[in-house]
């Protein structure tokens, strides 16, 4: 099984996926385009794509040059039926890889918040396991239109599009399930500065969320993380 990761931005880490493709045997490599690595022409020496988050917005082309390339990588996996998993910033340039619509701001969310399944989310395969309601963990400021053909699975009181599946196994998912305690304690040297300056309270909030919701979280956190890498199917050729 080999799996593509992108990485878009300093810090990011697959966390609980990596737990899950290591429990899978899966050879991972991770790609760098926001430092230059070139990205691969198509899906062909991949059975799977994950496309993690990033501080940009979907929309930084300018910052950003590769997006548009990216974006089509996704789309190939895609039209091969290959697994695709994009994490808040990959969920929304999934969104726009379809043609659906980014909204830059006024959908800030961050800490452990409550996400709610829908009907379609609890007969999901992604879900499997997982309560109808959950706490899990939420770093972003922007949101998404939902594709063209999507199904949508969760939302939250602030966010409506949480979760979506395009196809047989093509997830976009905002909210940051691969972040467990580990992963946020990290967060919270790499990135004190931006969090001091946005979030005020964290220090205060971060130990009391973390006590109340942590081990939830990322119990929750692999089980889904587990439930994609299920969805993976070797490729038939190279």
């Amino acid at each position: 099984m080999r799996v593509l990761v992108i990485q878009n931005f300093d810090g990011t880490e697959l966390g609980l996926l990596g737990t899950a493709l290591d429990e899978a045997n899966a050879t991972i490599e991770t790609v760098r385009p926001y430092l230059g690595e070139a990205l691969p022409k198509g899906a062909s020496s991949h059975d799977a794509l994950i496309v993690l988050g990033g501080g940009q917005n979907a929309l930084a082309d300018d910052t950003h040059p590769y997006f548009p390339e990216l974006m089509a990588l996704m789309r190939s996996f895609t039209a091969a039926g290959r697994s695709v998993l994009g994490i808040c910033l990959g969920c929304q340039l999934l969104a726009r890889a379809q043609g659906a619509e980014n909204i830059i701001g006024g959908a800030t969310e961050f800490g452990w918040q409550n996400v709610e399944l829908n009907d379609d989310g609890e007969a999901d395969p992604f879900f499997k396991g997982v309560d109808p309601s959950f706490p899990i963990f939420q770093w972003h400021d922007d949101t998404f239109i939902l594709p063209r053909g999507a199904v949508r699975l969760a939302g939250s009181i602030k966010v409506h599009n949480q979760a979506f599946r395009l196809g047989r196994a093509t997830y976009g998912v905002q909210f940051h399930f691969e972040a467990d305690r580990k992963v946020v304690e990290r967060w919270n040297t790499e990135f004190a500065d931006w969090i001091a300056e946005r979030q005020p309270d964290w220090t205060t909030r971060h130990p009391r969320e973390a006590e109340r919701y942590g081990a939830v979280a990322d119990a929750i956190g692999l089980k889904i993380a587990r439930n994609w890498v299920s969805t993976i199917r070797r490729a038939q050729s190279r």
